[in-house]
């Protein structure tokens, strides 16, 4: 199998408070009633978090809207998992084409970013689907409401104290680094010398960190979690070579929380594109045996590979189709694409080059895709290697996750990460700024960050290091943007 060649808040927190509701179905004669929870998940001065959950207590429905009132002037910022609108204190949220379906007992959630002035009241009142909610299941046929117990609520949340995102993307980029957060902890069975492209979501009040263990024999991968990113060098580290993932090669994880089907996936690469689910991204041992996106490696990436690797696979979707990026260390960023209904199915028949370069240090590996919160626009940064041998981001933007792609940051004097315009206290630990992963607002598969104080999880280097390739002592680190445009 081959080896990668190459490497690539929070505190005021409110409570939560729950709306019994009732829903009302379109058709007549039908029995109604829903539950709605409404979670301050995060507060912050002028702006706030919420997730909402509503549980179907009557029949089926297809398609739903919700609708509430503010009472102190708050207003909606941004919104995941629903489409909103807002017209002085009333908000309506509408389902996505992938959530409007309701069956009986069963539960959909949304979650959004909100600014309020003065004071945060909880809504008190609340229609689905144009009748006023009771509480209870209503049947016109047969008289008075009766109660249900809620459902749980998807295991997803809204990050912790992120700001709305009245800002943009600036033109140019500057970034303060910690120090080294998370290095390699070795056990009776696993010596490890390098820990190394981090994927992260924040989830049920934790970091869930994903990466990749390295030694001279090979790869695979490791989790932690924690509540603080001060905690993270003392969190416990789960190999999950004891999980259904098994040993072998795998490496380059990518998590994320794929809401249509209430699954969080975690996307590696194992010679080919592969993925494992989990009900519970906090249970190591839950994870699926691996399965493959690919029946093979598609014939384009065979054509242009050269001397380069198949490496860091990349899911990201937006309302109506799932995308899966991946490259080559030879010049080639690759797109396959399916339905987001026939995910994680369909990426076998049409792979296609998304962006090119002659020069293979240029476009070397690593690519992260995301959407730009409250912008119409996806950012893509992908890995390079630079003039002296270090590890850089370039930039693009586009309105759609298909391309084109437009440049933003990308060359060695005006970097979207590189060593020179990062900062750090003390002694720069590394001159190399690899694969990581941005904190997102959110854990689903739209993978939406926030414009505002961007923050990136990163793997560094020993400037004096050297040698074999998978010996490199990788160490993770954490930048922070520090010319915001909010």
């Amino acid at each position: 199998m081959p080896r990668k060649r190459i490497t690539s808040l929070l505190a005021a927190g409110a409570a939560a408070v729950l709306a019994v509701t009732g829903l009302t179905v379109a058709t007549a004669q039908a029995a109604a009633g829903c539950r709605v929870a409404y979670t301050i998940s995060s507060q912050w001065q002028g702006g706030f978090g919420a997730n909402v959950a509503i549980t179907n207590l009557g029949d089926a429905v297809t398609s739903w809207r919700l609708v509430w009132s503010f009472g102190a002037g708050q207003t909606v910022t941004q919104m995941w998992n629903a489409t909103p609108t807002q017209s002085g204190a009333q908000v309506t949220a509408v389902n996505m084409s992938y959530n409007g379906s309701i069956a009986t007992n069963a539960t959909v959630s949304f979650g959004f970013n909100g600014a309020w002035t003065g004071s945060n009241p909880v809504p008190t009142a609340f229609t689905l689907n144009g009748t006023a909610c009771t509480g209870g299941v209503v049947n016109p046929t047969t008289g008075p409401p009766t109660t249900a117990p809620p459902t749980s609520a998807p295991p997803t949340s809204a990050p912790p104290t992120t700001p709305p995102p009245t800002g943009s993307l600036p033109a140019s980029y500057r970034w303060s680094s910690s120090g080294v957060l998370i290095s390699p902890k070795s056990d009776a069975t696993h010596n490890i010398a390098g820990i190394k492209d981090p994927s992260v979501v924040y989830a049920n009040g934790r970091w869930h960190v994903f990466a990749s263990t390295a030694n001279s024999s090979g790869y695979n991968l490791v989790y932690l979690n924690f509540t603080d990113w001060a905690q993270a060098a003392a969190a416990t580290h789960y190999y999950l070579d004891r999980s259904p993932i098994g040993t072998g090669y795998r490496a380059a994880p990518q998590v994320f929380f794929f809401a249509p089907q209430n699954l969080w996936y975690l996307v590696y690469q194992n010679g080919n594109a592969a993925y494992s689910t989990n009900t519970d991204i906090s249970n190591p041992n839950g994870w699926t045996a691996p399965r493959n996106f690919y029946s093979g490696m598609p014939a384009i990436i065979q054509q242009n590979i050269g001397s380069g690797y198949w490496v860091d696979m990349w899911v990201i979707c937006d309302t109506a189709n799932c995308y899966l990026f991946s490259s080559d260390d030879n010049g080639h960023l690759y797109r396959s694409q399916t339905t987001l209904a026939n995910f994680p199915n369909g990426f076998d028949s049409n792979t296609v080059i998304a962006m090119q370069d002659s020069n293979r240090n240029n476009l070397f590996e690593a690519s992260n895709v995301y959407k730009v919160q409250g912008t119409n626009l996806y950012l893509l940064l992908i890995e390079a290697i630079g003039s002296d041998g270090k590890r850089w981001f370039r930039s693009w933007t586009s309105t759609s996750i298909a391309g084109p792609w437009t440049s933003l940051a990308n060359t060695e004097s005006n970097p979207f990460a590189r060593a020179n315009n990062v900062t750090f206290s003390g002694t720069a630990w590394t001159r190399d700024i690899s694969h990581g992963e941005m904190l997102r607002a959110g854990t689903d598969q739209t993978l939406t960050i926030s414009p505002c104080n961007m923050r990136y999880v990163y793997q560094g280097l020993d400037p004096a290091a050297g040698g074999d390739y998978n010996s490199l002592p990788w160490r993770l680190g954490l930048l922070t943007q520090t010319n915001s445009t909010c």
